[in-house]
């Protein structure tokens, strides 16, 4: 049996989705991928994801449903700083490499202008003929 994904369709009012228009713009990805995120995340948490209010916020703690232990907001971890300096070599290695792409684009753009001007520039036989400059072909 093949893995087929399904298509699930709501309503949401309009402030709401602009909302997530400006979520999506703001992580450069589709309307589409937020939501299959946000259901990804559901089926790993097994439903335990609570959607908090910014206002029910107390001071960098979230009780959730109002019982229980607190839990800071948001989320942090703790991350070696062999990684941040390895992401940062990626990030400096991606610019370079965009910086290079931008040059190699820009000389084939120079060899194609080289290209036409040239093609222009066609000398036919019969009118090497009525010059009376002298050509040699080698």
């Amino acid at each position: 049996m093949g893995n087929k994904n399904k298509t699930i369709s709501f309503r949401v009012s309009e402030e709401a989705f602009e909302s997530l228009q400006d979520i999506a713009e703001e992580r450069d990805i589709s309307l589409s991928a937020v939501f299959r995120d946000y259901v990804d995340l559901l089926v790993d948490h097994d439903g335990q994801v609570t959607v908090v209010p910014d206002d029910e916020l107390t001071g960098g703690t979230i009780e959730p449903d109002g019982e229980g232990e607190e839990i800071a907001f948001p989320p942090s971890v703790e991350v070696p700083k062999s990684f941040i300096r390895e992401h940062e070599r990626l990030e400096l290695e991606a610019d370079h490499l965009r910086e290079q792409l931008d040059e190699y684009k820009s000389y084939v753009t120079e060899l194609q202008d080289r290209l036409e001007d040239e093609q222009d520039e066609i000398l036919l036989l019969d009118d090497l003929d009525e010059e009376d400059e002298s050509y040699h072909l080698r």
